[in-house]
């Protein structure tokens, strides 16, 4: 990994993406630090304190610290998460909205993207509404102003900092490394390790948490990232043989290859798409003035195993609604055919589609199965220990496989863009 960023600062063009990525990241960090008016930020901090293993726990940290601290990014990308979520569905449900998606070319992409930026303002807004009646009912909110004014400024603000999260994500996909979306959250998680590795280590050192129990976290820890690395560059490799063509006085096929078809196909998209969609009934209730002693709260809490039973469910889908969107297998079929390709075994046309769906359910169920043991293995422990939970461990699996994936699709995209350019090579 770092070879591939020493190589890629040597190139001018990918050394400006990349200073201009530091630089994105860099103003998404100050705009964290930046409070709303009105809100005392001393009392949300201690009220956040006990609730750092809650759907609001998990909230803050994927929006790096800005959600405990009401600052103008503090609905971080969730409102655009949801956003897509709910437009990819749609697409799906209504037939105006797919034929738009699928043969509009560029000007429907277009018009879905701008669907789904109005979308986020209008989630942002309901969101920004539900943490102010959040702050107002625990007497968090402070002024002399007029409650009605109170109320619009931190809405507003609230609403506006997530749009200006919305594009800046799409700014680094455009100009920068990577998906921007993806480059903010790692950014967010990232930023909050420090903190909870200090927290892990001051808890060993005060014997609230064993040092066994600690080493064994970090060994654990480490041992996932090895895994998801693996597994991540995993693929099942399908046999193709091309029959011999003569075309005017050349021939052309006859040799083998394999169509690729990777394990983990959607990447983190079904882990973070899972964690939105499972925080967002708690979420709501919270917002809305719910308590946070309610049946329906002590039982869908982030490290209860209800909950993880629901994540798991929701990674399944997701992973499976991605693998259905990403990979087409009649169409894949069609192309083998029109190229004078087939699977040894199999005919050509229907045959070979159905031969290669069922390879494509297989392989996206044991992937769907790694991400949802990896996301839930962490809050099923913590459930179950005490302790464990005491140091926020069900937050862990999550955050680490998000930034693992990120780490290596970034990687993966510096080093396709860097063989773009590697003239030399191509010439060899």
């Amino acid at each position: 990994m770092l070879q591939t960023f020493r190589n890629a600062w040597k190139i001018p063009e990918l050394r400006r993406k990349i200073l201009f990525t530091l630089f994105i990241v860099l103003l998404y960090r100050l705009g964290n630090a930046v409070p709303v008016p009105y809100v005392d930020t001393n009392i949300l901090a201690t009220y956040f304190a006990q609730l750092k293993n809650t759907v609001l726990g998990l909230y803050n940290t994927m929006s790096g610290g800005a959600f405990s601290m009401a600052t103008i990014f503090a609905l971080s990308i969730q409102p655009y998460i949801n956003a897509s979520i709910i437009i990819q569905l749609l697409c799906i449900a209504i037939p105006a909205l797919e034929r738009l998606s699928k043969e509009g070319g560029e000007e429907g992409k277009k018009k879905i993207a701008a669907i789904t930026r109005y979308s986020t303002v209008g989630i942002g807004l309901l969101q920004g509404y539900g943490f102010y009646v959040l702050m107002s009912r625990n007497g968090i909110i402070v002024s002399d102003a007029p409650a009605v004014w109170a109320a619009i400024v931190i809405v507003m603000t609230f609403t506006a900092g997530s749009a200006l999260v919305m594009w800046l994500g799409e700014q680094i996909t455009e100009f920068g490394i990577g998906n921007g979306i993806s480059i903010i959250l790692f950014a967010s998680i990232v930023s909050r390790f420090p903190q909870s590795l200090g927290s892990l280590v001051s808890k060993a050192i005060n014997h609230d948490l064993s040092w066994v129990a600690t080493v064994l976290m970090l060994i654990g820890a480490l041992a996932m990232i090895v895994l998801i690395v693996i597994v991540n560059d995993a693929e099942r490799r399908i046999p193709v043989q091309y029959a011999k063509r003569v075309v005017g006085r050349k021939m052309y096929g006859g040799q083998a290859t394999y169509l690729p078809m990777k394990v983990n196909m959607s990447g983190v998209l079904p882990i973070i798409f899972a964690q939105s969609i499972a925080s967002l009934p708690p979420t709501i209730i919270l917002l809305c003035g719910g308590s946070q002693d309610s049946w329906f709260m002590r039982t869908f809490d982030s490290n209860t195993i209800p909950y993880a039973i629901v994540y798991f469910l929701l990674i399944l889908f997701f992973a499976y609604f991605y693998a259905t969107i990403q990979f087409n297998p009649v169409e894949v079929a069609n192309n083998l055919k029109k190229n004078g390709g087939f699977i040894p075994g199999y005919r050509p046309g229907k045959p070979t589609s159905e031969f290669i769906q069922k390879v494509l359910n297989k392989v996206t169920l044991f992937g769907a199965i790694y991400l949802g043991i990896i996301a839930c293995v962490p809050i099923v422990i913590s459930a179950c220990s005490e302790a464990a939970a005491n140091t926020g461990i069900s937050l862990g699996g999550t955050s680490i496989i998000i930034v693992v994936g990120v780490a290596i699709e970034t990687v993966q995209a510096l080093e396709s863009q860097m063989l773009m350019r590697h003239y030399k090579g191509f010439l060899e």
